[in-house]
């Protein structure tokens, strides 16, 4: 699969500067829109949300003996355009983001208006989980070691849920998951030799926990 441009200062897809000498990549990918809109923005929890409150109005509506279409349809059309935007939103999330895994790090290029690139270097990264999705879909959330911490509201939606004091970049919702994850495995094996892989502290109770093989705790 190959990317596009999606700024001009790129000097490759997702790549603020030009890869130096010895490092290559060796995957790149984004998140599916579709799969973006149901595990990071909710539309499906929502939309049934939305439902019952209609139920439940036509319910309160009918009981008083009040008119039902005029307000039922000026709800539905507010729900109806309330989803739409948060599918756009996952919609334009998507179309931005690039994932990027060379030999020596992990580049996430975000963001729709203000775009940021966060360079995670293989020997900054302390682990990795995998919670899968439907379809051979899912998300790898990265744990860093060290001092430096990335603020969650500047990773969202590519970051762990919940995860808010320590926040966790994650790859999101992205196709062949698993593959990836054995992937992230045997590069960070090879960037990290001779390090012993341990459980990590705080491990997602709805994670894979093996992530089939794929480092998620080291001490480097």
């Amino acid at each position: 699969m190959s990317f596009q441009h999606e700024h001009e200062f790129e000097a490759a897809p997702g790549l603020p500067e030009k890869l130096p000498a010895g490092e290559h990549i060796l995957w790149q990918g984004a998140p599916d829109w579709r799969q973006l809109a149901l595990h990071a923005f909710h539309v499906r929890k929502l939309a049934i949300y939305f439902a019952l409150m209609l139920a439940a109005q036509a319910a309160f509506l009918q009981a008083d003996q009040q008119p039902l279409i005029a307000p039922l349809t000026l709800s539905a059309s507010l729900a109806l355009i309330a989803l739409g935007l948060l599918a756009a939103t996952a919609w334009f999330s998507a179309r931005t983001t690039l994932y990027t895994l060379t030999n020596r790090r992990v580049v996430m290029r975000v963001g729709i208006v203000l775009t940021l690139s966060f360079n995670l270097p293989l020997r900054q990264i302390a682990g990795a989980s995998l919670k899968p999705h439907a379809a051979g879909f899912g998300d790898i959330a990265l744990s860093l070691q060290g001092s430096g911490r990335i603020a969650w509201a500047h990773l969202w939606p590519h970051a762990r849920p919940w995860a808010v004091r320590q926040p966790q970049p994650s790859l999101r919702c992205i196709p062949e998951a698993q593959a990836l994850g054995t992937l992230i495995q045997q590069t960070w094996q090879a960037a990290n030799p001779g390090v012993q892989l341990r459980a990590p502290d705080q491990a997602p109770a709805d994670s894979n926990p093996e992530l089939q093989g794929a480092p998620r705790t080291a001490a480097v």
